[in-house]
């Protein structure tokens, strides 16, 4: 026991990481993973705010010989960073049930006798947990609530696969340790004690991974100034902490411009001076979907109310419990951790995007102490009715592991390689050299940055993110892969790159000039290159831009379904072939959206290349196409006049 209670935290991490293991993602997912994968494999500049520590850590793991692919690795870089955040929550809460009972006869010690002997007797009355003899129970019990947060919904989804918020759950986990041994500290003298420096530096690596580390100030000023009260020595305390969190934060993000200038594959933002870094880092790209609309805000508060008891599940009694509980014998704390809640809940809801559960991490944090004091109350409760502990702990260990059960077909990545397949797929079933224009980032064109530039598959290949089209810093990053592609279109390029200055800057812009600008750009790289290379639209520019006028081929040229894509032709109306269908695309078991978006894109394709072979009365290749589609998609409506085939 005595071991245990030593290595708890060690133990809870590693026991967390290995279940964490059998949901695991082996290859990249939607969204941002093939980006950052390959941002920190090629130490780029990832997507706003840039993510500097993220990227360095990622390039050192991923250049550790594991023998395993570049997109495991990273994905097992986000397992141990969650892992690890579960130990430090354990520990965290740990303290928090020591000293809960008797802190307020600490602080009457301190009135009475000198800081030195009111500490050592503080510490004393810790290790001997003298107040409650449940407390040699407090490490087991630290740990359940531990595995309880690790096993919520969204917690676990970040271990799965790589993306920023698996290194800021592991800095939000220190961040708050820091503040907790603050609260607990009868050290309040010094400018400067190890809890000081340790929240200063903690909350500069915060900023330096994520941005949203912002929502921890509220909650950590209310802690300081409880802690040291409003005056001038805690004023000047903080211009100690400052001279700490200011220096870690300028060398992490000098990465940005000192890595932008050595023009890596990935260089989003170009952020190479003050004016660019400051965009970047602020995320001003994004800023158009933060507090947009009270409607926006609505939208996502329903959401948040919609998604928070599957968080937690059955375990969301032990919330309840311990909201009543805390708010009885730890009011301060929990005063601490509505702060964290709500602040982190009133900002999240005023991003308007859809993958926004993330955002809500530090607020389903915040409910694991509520989870902690749950059950602290429910064993005290056990023990009024005579229940022995290892029967209370054994009931609270299986509500925790039912918790678990219903979480893990949620979260469980093991078996994804849609993204993978679907994205090879394509890349391989275009010619040599062929250029691609899209903007499905989410399903081939992140996860192609990852397969191109790390994997090193067709490297020939050059795929354009049409929406990217519209920022400066692409350009730069399209000439440092191939600058020939843009040499048709130097005047029009000049022109909109001057355009989008005052755009960029947030001054007065032509809106009409920059989007006509925007559309010559486009149709204009198809007809200065279609005679050097192949090209291929994506079907989402053919089904939205390209129905809505917002996007034109040039004069002469029409579209013709191919296997995944479209591919620009002379408008002869002549024949043009196609490879047959035999790809094998492996999907997800249990759909979600983004696997049935690939699922009803690849079908549709199918069939409008049926509907092309038919057309020019070449029915035995039709009938490959619709196979295929009955075979793979035997819910996909297919037209009448194919169905005779």
């Amino acid at each position: 026991m005595k071991l245990l209670n030593k290595f708890y935290p060690y133990l809870t991490a590693l026991i967390v990481f290995i279940i964490y293991m059998f949901t695991l993602a082996p290859s990249v997912i939607q969204i941002d993973a093939g980006e950052l994968a390959t941002v920190q494999y090629t130490l780029g500049i990832a997507h706003p705010t840039g993510y500097p520590l993220f990227t360095i850590l990622g390039f050192i793991f991923l250049h550790i010989p594991f023998g395993i692919s570049t997109i495991t690795q990273a994905n097992l870089l986000a397992a141990i960073y969650c892992a690890a955040a579960s130990g430090v929550f354990a520990y965290t809460f740990r303290i928090i049930l020591d000293n809960t009972i008797f802190i307020k006869q600490t602080v009457q010690k301190i009135k009475r006798d000198k800081i030195k002997k009111a500490k050592k007797d503080f510490e004393v009355r810790q290790n001997q947990n003298v107040v409650d003899e449940s407390n040699h129970y407090n490490f087991i019990l630290a740990s359940l609530a531990a595995f309880a947060l690790a096993f919520s919904r969204t917690f676990w989804f970040q271990s799965t696969s790589i993306e920023v918020y698996s290194l800021h759950l592991l800095l939000l986990s220190l961040i708050i340790l820091s503040l907790i041994k603050i609260f607990y500290d009868v050290e309040t003298e010094r400018y400067l004690t190890k809890n000081t420096i340790f929240f200063a530096a903690a909350l500069a690596l915060g900023f330096t991974n994520h941005m949203t580390t912002l929502l921890v100030i509220p909650a950590a000023t209310y802690i300081y100034f409880l802690k040291f009260k409003f005056n001038k020595n805690s004023i000047i305390r903080i211009g100690y902490m400052l001279l700490i969190f200011i220096p870690i934060l300028i060398i992490l993000y000098a990465y940005l411009p000192l890595r932008a200038s050595a023009h890596p594959m990935v260089n989003w933002g170009n952020p190479i001076d003050m004016e660019r870094i400051l965009r970047h880092i602020s995320g001003k790209q994004y800023q158009v979907w933060i507090f947009s609309s009270t409607e926006a805000a609505k939208k996502q508060l329903a959401y948040f109310f919609n998604i928070l008891p599957g968080e937690y599940t059955v375990s969301f009694l032990f919330i309840i419990i311990g909201l009543f509980t805390s708010f009885l014998k730890a009011r301060k704390l929990f005063i601490f951790f509505i702060i964290l809640f709500i602040s982190t809940v009133l900002y999240s809801i005023n991003y308007d995007i859809n993958d926004i559960d993330s955002y809500f991490l530090l607020a389903f944090v915040s409910l694991g102490f509520f989870v902690l004091f749950g059950i602290k109350s429910l064993i005290q409760l056990f023990k009024q009715n005579n229940i022995n502990y290892t029967t209370s702990l054994s009931i609270v260990a299986i509500i925790i592991v039912i918790q678990s059960y219903i979480n893990f077909n949620k979260v469980d990545q093991s078996g994804i390689y849609v993204y993978e397949d679907y994205t090879k797929e394509i890349l391989t079933s275009v010619p040599k050299n062929s250029i691609i224009l899209s903007y499905l980032w989410d399903y081939f064109v992140s996860p192609s940055y990852y397969f191109q530039n790390v994997e090193g598959l067709r490297k020939d290949v050059n795929v354009i993110d049409k929406e990217l089209l519209r920022r400066s810093w692409y350009y730069t990053q399209l000439s440092a892969h191939n600058s020939k592609i843009l040499e048709g279109i130097k005047s029009e390029k000049e022109q909109f790159l001057e355009a989008l200055k005052p755009f960029e800057r947030s001054e007065a812009f032509d809106s009409q000039l920059l989007e006509n600008l925007y559309r010559t750009i486009m149709t204009k790289i198809i007809s200065t290159n279609i005679n050097e290379h192949e090209f291929f639209i994506t079907t989402e520019l053919f089904e939205n831009e390209m129905q809505r006028g917002e996007f034109s081929l040039p004069q002469g040229y029409t579209l013709v379904p191919d296997l995944f894509m479209f591919k620009v032709v002379k408008n002869d109306g002549q024949y043009v072939p196609a490879t047959n269908p035999n790809f094998s695309i492996r999907y997800k078991t249990e759909e979600d959206g983004y696997s049935e978006t690939i699922k009803k894109m690849v079908s549709t394709m199918l069939i409008r290349r049926a509907m092309y072979e038919k057309s020019f009365n070449k029915n035995d290749r039709a009938k490959l196409y619709v196979d295929k589609v009955k075979k793979d998609f035997p819910d996909a409506l297919i037209p009448n006049e194919l169905n005779s085939l």
